[in-house]
């Protein structure tokens, strides 16, 4: 496999890290590229159904710009994911309370419904959380839900509250990058990657 894709971008493979990419590539720079590559909505839906059945397959390019502009893209996908650099988000946290997590439900606002109030409990609540955010899913999960699911019957901590903040920043930052992946590979020929 590394030699393949060695031969196809006239690269050579180091066997540890990252490469430069401009000579060289390394095992981390193909785990950033599929993770690209797997975030992008065209992949997605071009194979939808062969999803459904089976193992993502990997489209290997033989174009080392987009093969470093994914590698980039899909880096930063790794980052926000393990919430390692995320940025500040604006979802804040209201109300009084025990902070437990006992009824989970999103309110979108009257006058912006684009933006909603994601209640933990009857008296408090994360703020301006976008619905696109609160949609979105990763494999089966809608992921903002899902991660108040796991702690229904618990209270949450303050390091808690700021985790959500981040995955919610994450999550936007997310969305963007998928759509700068699917620009990235429509500007290099679009599907199929050659």
């Amino acid at each position: 496999f590394t030699n393949h894709l060695a031969a196809k971008l006239a690269l050579q493979f180091v066997p540890d890290g990252t490469g430069d990419l401009q000579t060289t590539f390394g095992p981390e720079d193909i785990f950033h590229y599929m993770y690209a590559i797997f975030y992008a909505p065209t992949y997605r839906e071009r194979y939808a159904e062969f999803l459904k059945i089976d193992f993502p397959r990997l489209p290997l390019t033989s174009n080392l710009e987009l093969f470093r502009v994914l590698c980039a893209h899909g880096k930063r996908l790794v980052e926000l994911h393990l919430l390692e650099k995320v940025a500040r988000g604006t979802t804040g946290f209201q109300g009084q309370g025990e902070y437990a997590v006992e009824k989970i439900e999103y309110v979108p606002k009257p006058n912006q419904p684009e933006m909603g109030c994601v209640w933990i409990n009857t008296t408090q609540y994360f703020e301006d959380v976008p619905a696109e955010i609160w949609a979105f899913h990763i494999g089966g999960y809608q992921v903002c839900q899902k991660w108040l699911k796991d702690r229904k019957g618990r209270a949450l901590a303050l390091a808690d509250l700021r985790d959500y903040q981040k995955i919610i920043s994450a999550l936007s930052e997310t969305i963007t990058l998928m759509q700068h992946i699917d620009a990235a590979i429509d500007e290099h020929g679009g599907w199929p990657i050659a």
